[in-house]
């Protein structure tokens, strides 16, 4: 979101899902679509079979590279390197639209110079990818009018996570490729209504609709129509928050969020939650962070309560309760309209058509929509100006919203942990088709659990006979910041050198070892890369009821 506000002046897709199937041609960089987006990544399937070309970066072979055109196969953390040889490529062949960049942007110069170095000769010896691999991907991207990019937490979960989205935003305005239908740049947002938790303003920088914290026009705006003083100074974000639990943060409230599975070096977290003085969790099933609460606020489900869900193609679209609460479980905004008033407030929301309609009265990209006019029209996609307005099926059509799109010139920062003697292999967490996040949800269900029982971590062959390790084996994979046990997948999915695990399980859990340094920007974690070792346990290595991951490589494949 940060790096498109920056770029663009919006921080969310540029265009629609069902545009996907139109496009000519899909990049889709960091991004395990099949499993975690699996709605998304049906249209891209459907484009697939159309006749369109589908190019995959990311370190690890997914089900989308098995009929994609090209596998650009890099080593993690290199990505800024890999997109600036694109657009170097782009850049030295005269493939720029040179009306668009004279139009619609600025910087281009800058980034013209500092693209110079950024040879596909170059980025091979740094990312792996051929040279001509990078080179062809490049000129096809450019050449094509319905050229998308789709990412996700590949791209953002890295101390340079901002800039391998500025690296992006370079390629689509460069190209041409923003303003028009099956094209863009496509964040695919990685949790159920995260779209809308941002619209809303759950940020430390930003009030609902993007509106910053530190124009004062805007906090006096937000003074009158609340009625009380705000500070004008941006909040901490969520890395920096995390690293003072127990220090200058002496009390919490966690809503809807398992933190001990979900946040990195979560040993070091579980010291400063040990240190609290109060700690309040609210959700719909117990899960780890409970262990530390002081108070368990039961809430309602997605079923179980009325309001909108915004969607990662910015269409807000209505919830309907369909059952009761159990319990004494009430919808959030119920629990905290209670809380505000219990601490001294006097709010008088009833409803949530109530409150969303004081957020889109205040928030200029939303002021068109409204809970009536979604139930009489269906979903209705922001920008949305006014009741006339019939919302934005795609951005910066007739022009970028921030006026000039801003051509972001990066240079290639390594990540914070390299391969070494010690620990000689790269981890990246992700996730799978039959868990969801910390796996709150999704391990409840008994179907789930039988098709992913246990925790895995998948390796490399070669990296696998060099320490004796078989498929199905217990292992044990250890960091700087701790160790876990699981099973080992022996792979062709990942590269030789690195490792990959998905994070869901609690009796495994993977971030004890990832690294919790943050972008410099947002303070998003490094969740993908990180200096491991896997060693191989005695005992019992029958994997017979072990079913390992969903998608497989078999043969002799590519190293």
């Amino acid at each position: 979101m940060a790096g498109l506000v920056t770029t663009f002046g919006a921080g969310a897709m540029t265009n629609s899902i069902g545009e996907i199937r139109d496009a000519d041609f899909l990049f889709v960089i960091g991004s395990n679509t099949t499993e975690a987006h699996p709605i998304i990544a049906m249209e891209m399937k459907r484009a697939v079979r159309r006749g369109a070309t589908l190019v995959v970066a990311d370190p690890r072979a997914i089900w989308l590279t098995s009929i994609a055109q090209r596998h650009l196969k890099l080593k993690p953390g290199t990505d800024v390197w890999l997109l600036n040889a694109m657009a170097h490529t782009i850049l030295s062949e005269g493939l720029c639209d040179q009306e668009f960049i004279a139009r619609n942007t600025e910087g281009f110069e800058a980034l013209r110079e500092n693209l110079a170095r950024y040879t596909p000769e170059d980025a091979e010896e740094i990312t792996g990818v051929p040279a001509a691999a990078i080179r062809q991907t490049a000129r096809e991207y450019a050449s094509t009018s319905k050229a998308g990019i789709y990412y996700t937490l590949g791209i953002t979960e890295h101390t340079h996570g901002t800039d391998n989205v500025y690296a992006l935003s370079n390629l689509v305005l460069m190209t041409g490729h923003l303003g028009k239908a099956s094209s863009g740049m496509n964040p695919l947002r990685g949790q159920n209504n995260v779209q809308g938790a941002n619209d809303a303003g759950a940020s430390p920088v930003y009030y609902p609709g993007y509106q910053s914290v530190d124009d004062l026009a805007v906090q006096a705006k937000y003074e009158a129509a609340w009625g009380v003083p705000l500070n004008p100074q941006p909040g901490l974000n969520l890395n920096q928050m995390i690293k003072q639990v127990g220090k200058q943060i002496r009390g919490l409230f966690v809503m809807g969020e398992d933190i001990v599975i979900s946040e990195p070096n979560v040993s070091q977290l579980e010291l400063g939650l040990n240190n609290l003085e109060f700690l309040v969790l609210q959700d719909i099933f117990s899960n780890e962070t409970a262990r530390f609460a002081d108070v368990i606020l039961p809430g309602a489900c997605f079923a179980e309560k009325d309001g909108v869900f915004t969607n990662s193609e910015r269409r807000v679209q209505l919830v309907r309760k369909a059952v009761e609460p159990p319990g004494v479980a009430r919808a959030d905004w119920e629990i905290l309209v209670a809380l505000a008033n219990a601490c001294g407030g006097s709010w008088q929301y009833e409803t949530p058509r109530q409150i969303y309609a004081e957020l889109a009265q205040d928030a200029p990209k939303f002021a068109g929509i409204s809970h009536q006019r979604i139930e009489q029209e269906g979903g209705l996609q922001w920008p949305c100006v006014d009741a006339a307005d019939p919302g934005t099926p795609f951005l910066h059509e007739g022009g970028v919203l921030r006026g000039k799109g801003l051509f972001q010139a990066v240079d290639y920062r390594p990540s914070l942990e390299q391969a070494d003697t010690e620990y000689p292999l790269i981890l990246s967490t992700g996730r799978t088709l039959y868990h969801y996040n910390a796996a709150t949800q999704t391990r409840q269900a008994p179907g789930l659990r039988e098709k992913q029982p246990v925790a895995f971590v998948e390796i490399h062959p070669r990296d696998a006979g060099r320490r004796g390790i078989e498929d199905g084996d217990r292992v044990q994979v250890r960091s700087r910041r701790g160790s876990l046990e699981c099973r080992a997948v022996v792979s062709r999915q990942v590269r030789r050198g690195c490792i990959w695990m998905p994070f869901h399980f609690g009796e495994a859990r993977a971030n004890l070892l990832t690294v919790d340094a943050g972008d410099s920007v947002t303070g998003t974690a490094e969740y993908k890369v990180c200096a491991t070792e896997v060693v191989k346990l005695e005992g019992d290595g029958s994997s017979a009821a072990f079913p390992g991951a969903y998608f497989a490589v078999s043969g002799p494949g590519p190293s």
